[in-house]
């Protein structure tokens, strides 16, 4: 019976094992949508949970000590249980309030404190505990300790492919947070069957777990209305999707957010005005933010192309719009997060055609392993607010994207920041970058250049001799406004001082501290 219940026990630590895990991975997930994908929330997920193992292991030890009983032990697997589901319950509040009082840099640590250290230390004190009722005498101590550490870690191990390659996939956030819970506090009760004698006492312990778990997940589900206008909300492999239909301009409008940010929109109204996709001055109609209609610029360098790529789907508006440009273009398009494709054909318009292919993966990785080239690049991939992948804003990405482009081809890419003389800045550190791989290039200011704000930058990078002639009657008469204002949008190299900014590399590349500096200046 004995060695029945020191079983019970190693796999009690290889069950909390898991859960603080999936916790630490699940609650990355968890601040997205309010403070971004950041290097800020993941590191201060981390840095909370190391430091709430550390204290946890600490009190474990003096707790093993003075109260060395499997009660204690299974009690507080209950009760870290109890407070995983008021974590989740609890972020329905806390998360948006502190989202809006906070930084993306000071948030996530502070949100992160209040969350998730308790869950985390309650679970770290299990260990030690584990140890002394594992051990009854001081005999093979050593080897005891290290069968308890290595259940627990081959625990975290599980915790970790779980929650990545199951979990998240197929379930949403709320539902594997409470189901964690759950499984804590039943998994106690189970250790409490085995040691008690009242079946009573056990029956309302299982029947008062089981009401708590279905009242907490009511609450968390169900508690928090959901804002209007919302048409589709699932959590998807790397963000939050929702699909919300609103108001933009005085038209209808329907918008894709990935957490806090705007990833893509359509205006609904647009095949009534135009049934060919196509507004009276040429522009696709129902492009709705200014920077992507700046996809055009291929049209005054490359306008036979035929082929192009775009690095980030979102709602696949800058692809359709290319599929509408010319019945003989093709596009390939790289969009890490899969469900985006078919939510691009069911909620924006995408058609279904062979004239576009669909590669769920990552954009550097396709152009790294393919034999295409393209006339056409186009870079528009945001994982948060303002912050573009690193490794796709390095010097070593751009030189890969011109190897793939065509004589002539073009990348345009979109990049948002300040024009301004503040120090450090990403947008003169990315244009330094961009010009030494093209050294043919140009840079357009949505807004204005001369806008105090942040705003788009528009990269426009030649692997060819063509330049743009902003006198020209291409440019100064055509039809599209965007073409025709071209020379007001353009920035002037001359007005930067390079010489105060590093060129952004795979080896060095601070992107999300520069980042950081444009979203605190925004917020």
């Amino acid at each position: 019976m004995k060695n029945l219940k020191d079983l019970f026990l190693l796999a009690s630590v290889f069950v909390t094992g898991s859960a603080v895990l999936v916790i630490e991975i699940i609650a990355i997930r968890m601040l997205s949508p309010h403070y971004g994908n950041t290097m800020y929330a993941t590191s201060s997920v981390i840095g909370v949970i190391l430091a709430a193992l550390s204290v946890g292991y600490y009190a474990g030890g003096i707790i093993a000590d003075k109260h060395p009983r499997r009660g204690v032990f299974y009690a507080i697997i209950f009760v870290s249980g109890i407070t995983v589901m008021v974590m989740q319950a609890a972020s329905k509040v806390i998360l948006p309030f502190f989202g809006t009082l906070f930084s993306i840099t000071q948030g996530p640590l502070i949100s992160s404190l209040f969350l998730f250290f308790v869950p985390a230390f309650l679970l770290a004190t299990l260990s030690p505990i584990a140890i002394k009722l594992y051990s009854a005498t001081d005999e093979n101590l050593g080897q005891r300790a290290g069968k308890i550490f290595f259940w627990s870690t081959l625990g975290s191990i599980n915790g970790s492919l779980l929650t990545g390659f199951f979990l998240i996939p197929f379930f949403g956030i709320d539902t594997i947070v409470m189901a964690t819970g759950a499984v804590l506090s039943l998994w106690a009760c189970l250790g409490f069957a085995w040691h008690s004698t009242g079946h009573k006492k056990i029956i309302l312990l299982l029947a008062g777990a089981g009401m708590i778990c279905l009242s907490l997940y009511y609450f968390s589900a169900a508690g928090v209305p959901k804002p209007a206008g919302i048409v589709y909300q699932k959590d998807g492999l790397y963000e939050k999707i929702i699909i919300q239909d609103g108001m933009w301009g005085g038209r209808s409008t329907r918008f894709l957010f990935q957490d806090r940010s705007y990833s893509a929109a359509m205006y609904l109204d647009s095949l009534g005005h135009s049934p060919s996709g196509r507004s009276q001055t040429g522009e696709a109609s129902d492009l709705v933010f200014d920077y992507t209609k700046y996809y055009s610029l291929y049209q005054l360098i490359n306008p036979g192309a035929t082929t192009a790529f775009a690095i980030g789907g979102g709602g696949y508006s800058i692809p359709k719009a290319l599929l509408q440009d010319s019945p003989a273009m093709r596009v390939d398009v790289a969009e890490i997060e899969p469900s985006l494709h078919e939510i691009a054909k069911t909620y924006f318009n995408l058609p279904a055609t062979d004239r576009l292919q669909h590669y769920a993966q990552d954009g550097r990785r396709f152009l790294k392993t393919t034999n295409k080239k393209y006339g056409i690049i186009i870079g528009d991939a945001y994982y948060s607010l303002f912050s573009i992948p690193i490794h796709l804003a390095t010097q070593e990405f751009f030189a890969l994207a011109k190897s793939k482009l065509e004589d002539n081809g073009v990348f345009i890419g979109n990049f948002v920041g300040y024009l301004d003389a503040k120090n450090p800045s990403f947008i003169a550190s990315e244009i330094k970058t961009f010009k030494s791989v093209f050294e043919n290039s140009y840079f357009f200011a949505v807004q204005a250049p001369d806008a105090p704000s942040s705003q788009n930058i528009i990269f426009l990078g030649i692997n060819g001799n063509k330049t743009i002639d902003f006198q020209s009657p291409a440019v100064a008469k055509n039809t599209n406004p965007i073409l025709k204002n071209l020379g007001l949008h353009q920035i002037d190299m001359a007005q930067i001082d390079f010489s105060k900014h590093r060129e952004i590399t795979d080896n060095y590349a601070p992107v999300e501290y520069l980042v950081s500096k444009i979203i605190n200046r925004w917020q």
